[in-house]
């Protein structure tokens, strides 16, 4: 390497990180920090039960504060149309009570045992137990919703969980299914996934009297980045780090879902790889060096490429809805939302 090449290349490796630093969530959310705080003592107060055990696994559940991504974008788009009262606070604390309760039933049917590096609640309290309280999230969450000053939101929270239920179930249903299409598994993370964050900035919108354009905006801006964020985090499923991740590789396969990157291996791939595969598929446990071969196939046959790829024509679509409006240090923040979601390490 010459001497000009050296430094090109540690030019392009400054401007990465530096563009890596201005990604992360605590620059993201630096404007609505304080706001952010609130949800969090609003989650704390949505812990408190007079069931002793309601409120033990709640406690379990809130105490680690996640990215908030949803709340987050709840307020973002709500400011970005000059929104200016607090019921925002309740409605963001109550996007992410849902998104918990959808994790909590996630877990039950993958059978997953951790969950942000911990024992997931399925694990630690037994599913019936754990399949009660995911109910009580949602049903919570929803009667919370009536004290709203707008009949709209609490349509779009009631709409947007029966969806995920529904997305919930079509994956349980195509679990283990090598015949999967495409179409078939972003449906499933549209429901699933990519509904919650259009709904988060729907009700930001609603919250901004937005016009019918710019509500539809919204909820494009959101289906885009959901989907570009689940088809990411797939994507990590089989790129991250373990320790990062805080949970195992390849946890998908062993729960049998079957996503993006297998779907392109099983239709683009030779017969050999694509029986190779098959055959792991059809394993319950794998063993170390079975993940080790299904990563070197799709490393080798540009699935994590076409995934990328992929989240990334989402990512661009959502940049492209929210640019349509004015400039402002909100809208900036959003449109840089969709490059963190492209980023990300977990």
């Amino acid at each position: 390497m010459t001497h000009e090449q050296a430094m090109r290349s540690a030019a392009k490796e400054y401007m990465h990180a530096q563009m890596k630093k201005s990604l992360s969530i605590k620059n993201l959310y630096k404007n609505i920090q304080k706001d952010l705080n609130k949800v969090e003592e609003g989650l704390k107060l949505f812990s408190h039960s007079s069931n002793k055990l309601i409120s033990e696994i709640n406690t379990y559940l809130f105490q680690k504060v996640g990215k908030r991504i949803r709340p987050s974008l709840l307020m973002l788009c709500s400011k970005l149309l000059g929104y200016q009262g607090n019921e925002h606070i309740l409605m963001s604390t109550l996007v992410e009570a849902i998104h918990t309760a959808s994790l909590i039933h996630d877990d039950i049917i993958d059978n997953s045992k951790v969950r942000r590096g911990k024992e997931s609640v399925h694990e630690k309290w037994g599913p019936n137990i754990t399949v009660l309280l995911g109910d009580y999230l949602y049903i919570k969450s929803i009667s919370l919703s009536l004290h709203s000053q707008h009949r709209q939101i609490i349509h779009i929270l009631t709409d947007t969980s029966a969806k995920m239920i529904e997305g919930e179930l079509n994956e349980y249903y195509m679990s283990g299914n090598l015949d999967l299409a495409e179409e078939d598994y972003l449906d499933i993370i549209n429901k699933k996934t990519a509904s919650l964050f259009s709904a988060s900035c729907q009700i930001g919108g609603v919250l901004g009297q937005a016009s019918k354009r710019e509500e539809k905006f919204m909820i494009e801006f959101g289906k885009n980045l959901g989907m570009s964020f689940q088809i990411i985090d797939d994507l990590l499923d089989f790129t991250g780090d373990e320790k990062t991740l805080g949970k195992p590789i390849l946890s998908d396969i062993s729960e049998g879902r079957i996503t993006l990157p297998i779907i392109y291996t099983l239709h683009n791939d030779g017969r050999a790889n694509r029986k190779r595969v098959t055959e792991f598929l059809k394993e319950k446990n794998l063993e170390k060096n079975s993940k080790e071969e299904i990563l070197e196939i799709v490393k080798s046959n540009g699935a994590l490429d076409y995934t990328y790829k992929k989240a990334e024509g989402f990512s661009l679509r959502s940049k492209e809805t929210i640019a349509q409006f004015p400039k402002s240090i909100h809208r900036d923040t959003l449109i840089l939302f969709s490059d963190y979601i492209l980023t990300r390490r977990k």
